[in-house]
This record gives C-alpha cells, sequence and structure tokens, in this order.
C-alpha cells in the first residue's frame, strides 16, 4: 500500500461515517418532527428560526462524530483492532443482551458525569449553551452540541468498541436505542404511556417527562438512558409537569 493509502483510506471511512450519522440524524428526527406535527398540529409553531438552529449545529455534530467512528470503522475491517464480533457464538450467547446493557449502563455514566461538568459555569458559557438554547427543546434538537460538547459524546462508543466485546447487531441495538431515546427526549412531548412513565421501572428510566425537566431547571436530571446516577447523588428532580404523557 502507498504511504499514504491507510490516510487515505482513514479518511474515506471518515467521510462515511460522517454521512450516515447526518442521514440518520435527519430520517429518524425528521420522523419523529412528522409525528409531532401529526399528532400536535402546532406543536413547534414559532420555532422555525431554532430548529434550522438545531439542524446546523447537529450536521456540524455529526460530523465530529463521524471522524473517531470512521477511525474505528477502518480499524475493526482493516487490522481487527476492536472488541466487536461477528460469529455469534464467539461468546456464549447471554452475553449479547448483557452485552448491551453494559454499553448503555457505561455510555450513562460516561454521559451523567460530563454533563454535570458541562453545566459547570464556564463551561456551560463555552458550550453546553449552545444545546439549551433549544427552549423548548424539539425532535431536532438531540444532536444540537457545541463542537466541545459534541466530541465529548462522540468518543464514547469508539472508546468503548476497543475495550468491551461486541456483537455487531448488539451494537446496533445500542447505537438505535442511543438515537431513539436522545431525539424523544427532546420531543417537548411524552411519547411513552403514563403506565411506563409512573411505573416502578418509570423511576429508573429517563424518558421525555424525565429530561424536559433539566431543560427547565438545568441543575438536575442529568441522565440521558437511566435515572440511578440522579438518585445516588441527589440530583433526581422527579418529572416535568408542563406536559402530560398519551394514556
Amino acid at each position: 500500500m502507498a504511504p499514504n493509502g491507510p490516510l487515505v483510506a482513514v479518511t474515506a471511512s471518515a467521510l462515511a461515517m460522517t454521512a450516515i450519522v447526518g442521514v440518520r440524524y435527519l430520517i429518524t428526527s425528521g420522523l419523529f418532527a412528522w409525528i409531532t406535527h401529526r399528532t400536535r398540529p402546532g406543536h413547534y409553531t414559532g420555532l422555525d428560526k431554532q430548529i434550522r438552529r438545531e439542524i446546523a449545529w447537529s450536521l456540524l455534530s455529526a460530523a465530529i462524530y463521524g471522524i473517531p467512528a470512521g477511525l474505528v470503522a477502518w480499524g475493526w475491517q482493516a487490522h481487527g483492532w476492536t472488541r466487536i464480533y461477528s460469529d455469534v457464538h464467539a461468546y456464549p450467547l447471554w452475553w449479547l443482551p448483557v452485552s448491551v446493557l453494559v454499553y448503555l449502563l457505561l455510555h450513562d455514566t460516561w454521559f451523567y458525569w460530563t454533563h454535570r461538568w458541562m453545566h459547570q459555569p464556564r463551561a456551560f458559557r463555552l458550550a453546553h449553551a449552545v444545546h439549551h438554547a433549544s427552549r423548548p427543546p424539539t425532535a431536532w434538537a438531540a444532536m444540537s452540541f457545541h463542537p466541545i460538547e459534541a466530541l465529548t459524546g462522540a468518543v464514547v462508543i469508539p472508546a468503548l468498541v476497543l475495550l468491551v466485546p461486541i456483537h455487531i447487531a448488539a451494537l446496533s441495538v445500542v447505537l438505535t436505542i442511543m438515537t431513539v431515546m436522545g431525539i424523544t427526549n427532546h420531543m417537548g412531548w411524552e411519547l411513552f404511556p403514563q403506565a411506563l412513565v409512573h411505573s416502578r421501572a418509570g423511576r429508573w428510566l429517563i424518558t421525555a417527562s424525565h429530561h424536559q425537566r433539566h431543560h427547565e431547571s438545568y441543575r438536575c436530571n442529568y441522565g440521558l438512558y437511566f435515572r440511578h446516577w440522579d438518585h445516588l447523588c441527589g440530583t433526581d428532580s422527579g418529572i416535568s409537569s408542563s406536559f402530560a404523557s398519551p394514556r
């Protein structure tokens, strides 16, 4: 291979992953924005300028997410550097669902503590204020980050696949959950039924009702998927009463 061969391959991989992340964002956020329009007409009325800003920041974030993802994808395919595996029998079958939970728990831990750091005054002014400029957040806001904040999120999954074994299908499940939860938590209304939101399980899960409270009060409800860190650290402030979930 020519000396610049690896650089060309990595660049191509990063561009491909950037395109994948960007298109995935546009399709999924667009879908949930359409659902919002159909089920709650006028919910985003007057937010056109904000939504355009959210899309612009999100597409920039897609590029930042795409670079480490592309590097990891190249390393996996060309050199086998990651712990991603495709042979379903390489590890016990019980590891398939457990690996998904492990990834979500580790990602949630990283998010909780970096999110709390982002609410320190200097970090907030420098970076996190971009995300909180969405008032109220919309289905387009899930990736609306300053590049510094986008970078803190972009490194998590690439780091985990270097350390923790995961089947390619299980990794797809993790990425799907990450995308869907990121969007539905920002829609400004509760997608999930009250039976879940107000259940025992709901006490430990993040939905829009919980994350909306964070966007209202700033100093609480820092989790991504689960509420255990908020409970343990005394930062759980319950759910927002500003909108009702469907029955």
